[in-house]
C-alpha cells in the first residue's frame, strides 16, 4: 500500500475514529488529538506489515481507542480541580451511517444523556462498552487492544452494561416526542412562562450545569421542577440579550442562547414518559468551540 493509500485509507475511516475517541474522552480537542496520533501511527506502519490487517477499520478503531484510553487516564488531574460538575463537550457532526437502524443506535449512543452515564463508568468500562457496544468488534479483539484477558473483557462488558441499562429510561424516546418537547420547553422558557416550564418539567427532575468557573453555574446538581425553573429563570433574567436557538448537537435538538453571534449556553435535555427529567447546562467558553456561530443556522 502506498502512502497515497495509506492516506486514503485513514481519510476514510476518520470521521468514526473521531466518534471513538469522542465517546471515550468526552472533548472533541482531546478527540482530534488523539486522531491526530493514530495516524502518526497508522502512517509509520512498515509497508511489510500493512497485508496482514484484514480490517483496516477494526484496526484503527483499536488504535484510537487504546490511545483514547491513554489520555482520558491523563485528564484525571485535570477532572480533580475542575469547578463544579464536569459535562462531556458538545459535538456538531459525527459519522453517520448509511443504515438508518445503525444511524439510530450510534446517535443513541452520543447523546449528551448517555455521555453523562458514560463518565461514571471506570476507563477501562468505558473502553470496553464503546468498542463492543458501539462498535461490536469481537471480545478477544477488545481484550488484545485493552491488554487483558478475554474473561476479564467479558465481565467489563456485563459490568458496563448493566450499569448503562439502569441508568436509561425504561421505554425508548423517539426522536419526533424529543424534539417536541425540547421545542416546548424553549418556547416557554423563551416567553417567561414559568408555570409552562414546571408543567413540562419531572418533579423531581434534576439540572447539571457547567460552568467551569468561567460562567454561573450551579455548583451542585439542582433537584426538582420549580427550584429548576426559579434558577433558569434566574440566569435568563441576567440575560437579557440572550437569543434561543435551536441546533442538532450530539445527533439530537439542543438549544442555544448566543450573544450575537457566539454561542453562550447550550442545554441539552433528557425525556421520559413525555417530561424532562434531566437537564445539562454547559457554559464554559472553552467547551462550546464546536458549536456553530448563531449566523450559519437557519432563519
Amino acid at each position: 500500500m502506498t502512502e497515497e493509500q495509506l492516506a486514503h485509507e485513514f481519510a476514510e475511516h476518520r470521521p468514526v475514529l473521531v466518534g471513538a475517541a469522542y465517546r471515550v474522552v468526552g472533548s472533541v480537542s482531546d478527540a482530534e488529538d488523539v486522531v491526530q496520533e493514530a495516524w502518526l501511527r497508522w502512517s509509520a506502519i512498515e509497508h511489510s506489515d500493512i497485508g496482514d490487517i484484514r480490517d483496516p477499520r477494526a484496526y484503527l478503531i483499536r488504535i484510537t481507542t487504546r490511545l483514547a484510553l491513554n489520555r482520558l487516564r491523563e485528564q484525571k488531574a485535570r477532572r480533580e480541580q475542575y469547578v463544579g460538575p464536569w459535562l462531556p463537550e458538545p459535538i456538531s457532526a459525527l459519522e453517520s451511517p448509511d443504515d438508518p437502524a445503525a444511524a439510530v443506535e450510534l446517535a443513541d449512543s452520543v447523546s449528551m444523556a448517555m455521555l453523562v452515564v458514560l463518565e461514571t463508568l471506570s476507563p477501562l468500562e468505558r473502553a470496553t462498552f464503546v468498542l463492543r457496544e458501539v462498535f461490536d468488534l469481537p471480545y478477544d479483539e477488545i481484550a488484545e487492544t485493552l491488554g487483558r484477558s478475554e474473561a476479564a473483557v467479558r465481565q467489563l462488558a456485563h459490568r458496563a452494561r448493566g450499569h448503562v441499562h439502569a441508568r436509561q429510561p425504561r421505554h425508548h424516546v423517539d426522536k419526533a416526542s424529543h424534539d417536541e418537547v425540547t421545542l416546548r420547553f424553549m418556547q416557554a422558557a423563551g416567553s417567561g412562562d414559568f408555570d409552562q416550564v414546571v408543567a413540562l418539567l419531572a418533579p423531581d427532575a434534576v439540572l447539571i450545569s457547567d460552568g467551569g468557573g468561567k460562567k454561573q453555574a450551579a455548583l451542585r446538581p439542582i433537584q426538582g421542577a420549580e427550584k429548576i425553573a426559579r434558577w433558569l429563570f434566574g440566569v435568563i433574567a441576567g440575560n437579557p440579550g440572550f437569543e434561543i436557538r435551536m441546533a442538532t448537537l450530539n445527533d439530537e435538538q439542543a438549544f442555544i442562547a448566543y450573544y450575537g453571534d457566539q454561542p453562550d449556553t447550550v442545554t441539552f435535555l433528557k425525556c421520559t414518559d413525555g417530561l424532562i427529567t434531566e437537564l445539562y447546562l454547559l457554559r464554559n467558553p472553552d467547551k462550546l468551540g464546536d458549536v456553530p456561530p448563531r449566523s450559519t443556522l437557519e432563519p
